[in-house]
């Protein structure tokens, strides 16, 4: 008869485990901030508004970062979004997941995986207002990611 408690060693034990809230290693968060940055930065470039950068990899194990920007219009919505995918993809050589929202253009949202990109007009993104939604999320300051709202990163 088989004994359905085994005698043998059943592996690391919880209190063995990490204590780290996130199963992401130090690595995989330098490229998300990597990527958010330049998204950011593309954003401002193309002359997004209100460009905000959340780290929200303590609320979820789905994403390290949102880049959340402000267009004026359809077609810079678009620019944007094409000159991110350009950038994340060509320059960092990352793949978009998935595309929303790109058709209507009040709400484009770019999946890379560990980073999710929102670009928003201005009464969508106040209708949704994703900061409240994550509150508690950390705001990464575009200071720290050598950032301003005038000014797309050094290295770009």
């Amino acid at each position: 008869m088989n004994d359905p408690h085994p005698t043998s060693d059943p592996g690391p034990k919880a209190e063995d485990e990490p204590s780290t809230p996130s199963t992401r290693g130090p690595g995989v968060m330098d490229r998300s901030r990597q990527l958010a940055t330049a998204a950011a930065g593309v954003a401002i470039a193309n002359k997004g508004t209100d460009v905000v950068v959340l780290d929200v990899s303590e609320q979820t194990a789905l994403f390290d970062y949102f880049v959340i920007a402000t267009g004026t219009s359809r077609r810079q919505l678009h620019a944007i979004s094409a000159e991110i995918d350009d950038v994340l993809q060509k320059d960092l050589g990352d793949r978009r997941l998935g595309i929303e929202g790109y058709e209507e253009s009040r709400w484009i949202v770019l999946d890379y995986g560990n980073i999710v990109i929102h670009l928003f007009d201005e009464e969508t993104r106040a209708y949704y207002d994703l900061e409240s939604l994550w509150a508690d999320a950390r705001v990464v300051p575009l200071a720290d990611l050598g950032l301003t709202e005038t000014r797309s990163p050094s290295n770009h």
